[in-house]
C-alpha cells in the first residue's frame, strides 16, 4: 500500500488587510468555539453522556468559518454526518448543539436526530447526512429553487475526498454546470475516507480539483488549514455564483487530528505524519496571525473567555436538561407532522 501523501498548501502570504481586522476576529472566533466544542463532545463521550458515535472536525476548523464567514444570510449549506463544525459556523448555539448529541429535549432537534443528522433551517444549514454523497444532488435541487424564484442565495455543499468516487458527485457536477447552477461544491480533503488513503483509490492526485475539467469547470485548491485563503476563495465562489455564472468546486487540503469516527484510534496513519499537520494547527495559525495584523492579545484572550463561559454553561444547561418526552417520538417523521402513513 502507498504511504498517503503529506500534501501541504503553500504558506499563507502576509501583509495585506484586504480582509479586515473585524472579520478576522469572526473567523478566529469561529475557529476557537467549533474547537473547544468538539473538544467538549469528546469528553462528554468518555462521561458516557454522548450515545453511539460522532465524527469530530478537530483540524477542519477553517473550512467551516472561512465558508460560513463570507456567506450571507439566507444561503444553505449542505454538510455530512462531520457536522458540527459546519452548524456551530453558521450560527446554532453549542447548547443546541451538544443538547442535541447528548439526547436532550433542549438539543437542536429535541434529541431525536443526533450527531449525525444536525439541522436548521432558521439558521441555513439544510441538513448533515449520512449516506455518502446523497446530499449533493439535494444541494442542485436548492440552487435549482433559487435560480427559479430569482433569488441570490447560494447552496454550498461540503464533502470528503471518499465523496468524490460516488456517483452522485459526477452526476451532481454535471447537472449543476448544464443548469449553471448557483451552488458551491466544497470538498473537505483530509486524506483519508474512512481508514483509506484516498490516494490508493483515486486515480489522479487531487480527487475533487483534478476532475473539474471533465465538467468544465476550474481547478480550484486551497490550503483549509489557513482560514484566511478559504474565506477569500469562498468569496470569490459566492459572487460567481450570485453573477450567475455557475458552480464552482472546492478542494480544501486540510487533515483530521483524531480518526473517521470515536470508535477509531487512527492507528493505520504513518508515524509522523499526524505530528507534521498538528504543527499547522489551523487555530494556533490563526491565532498567531491575529497577533501579527495587530489584534491585541487581551482582544484575543476575550474572545476565548466567552467562547469558554459560553461552553460551561451550555454544558450544564445540557445535563440539566430532561430526556425528550416519549410523545414527541412519533411526530415530524412524515410530511403531516405525524406518524400515520399518508398515500
Amino acid at each position: 500500500m502507498k504511504k498517503p501523501v503529506n500534501k501541504k498548501a503553500a504558506a499563507p502570504q502576509i501583509g495585506n488587510d484586504d480582509i479586515g481586522a473585524d472579520t478576522r476576529a469572526e473567523l478566529y472566533r469561529l475557529q476557537y468555539e467549533i474547537r473547544v466544542c468538539e473538544k467538549r463532545a469528546y469528553d462528554l463521550f468518555l462521561q458516557n453522556l454522548v450515545k453511539g458515535t460522532s465524527h469530530l472536525s478537530l483540524g477542519q476548523e477553517a473550512i467551516a468559518a472561512g465558508f460560513a464567514g463570507a456567506m450571507k444570510k439566507g444561503d444553505l449549506s449542505f454538510c455530512t454526518y462531520r457536522g458540527h463544525a459546519h452548524t456551530l459556523a453558521r450560527g446554532v448555539s453549542m447548547e443546541k448543539v451538544l443538547g442535541e448529541l447528548m439526547q436532550r429535549d433542549n438539543g437542536l432537534m429535541r434529541g431525536k436526530g443526533g450527531s449525525m443528522h444536525l439541522t436548521s433551517a432558521e439558521h441555513g444549514v439544510m441538513g448533515s447526512y449520512a449516506i455518502i454523497g446523497a446530499h449533493l444532488p439535494i444541494a442542485c435541487g436548492a440552487a435549482w429553487r433559487a435560480q427559479y424564484l430569482g433569488q441570490d442565495d447560494v447552496t454550498v455543499c461540503f464533502f470528503g475526498d471518499g465523496t468524490t468516487n460516488i456517483g452522485a458527485f459526477h452526476e451532481a457536477l454535471n447537472f449543476a454546470k448544464i443548469w449553471k447552477l448557483p451552488v458551491v461544491f466544497v470538498c473537505e480533503n483530509n486524506l483519508y475516507m474512512e481508514y483509506t488513503p484516498i490516494g490508493d483509490v483515486t486515480a489522479v492526485e487531487h480527487p475533487a480539483a483534478d476532475r473539474a475539467s471533465a465538467y468544465g469547470l476550474e481547478r480550484i485548491i486551497v490550503d483549509g488549514n489557513d482560514a484566511d485563503a478559504v474565506y477569500r476563495v469562498a468569496q470569490t465562489a459566492y459572487a460567481k455564483a450570485r453573477a450567475g455564472d455557475g458552480p464552482s468546486l472546492i478542494e480544501c487540503m486540510t487533515y483530521r487530528h483524531s480518526g473517521h469516527s470515536r470508535a477509531d484510534p487512527g492507528a493505520y496513519r504513518p508515524k509522523g505524519e499526524l505530528e507534521e499537520w498538528v504543527k499547522r494547527d489551523p487555530v494556533k495559525m490563526y491565532r498567531a496571525r491575529l497577533a501579527e495584523f495587530g489584534i491585541s492579545e487581551s482582544e484575543i484572550a476575550e474572545i476565548e473567555k466567552k467562547i469558554d463561559d459560553e461552553l460551561n454553561q451550555a454544558v450544564d444547561n445540557c445535563k440539566a436538561s430532561p430526556l425528550p418526552p416519549e410523545d414527541i417520538m412519533c411526530t415530524d417523521v412524515y410530511a403531516d407532522g405525524g406518524w400515520a402513513w399518508r398515500n
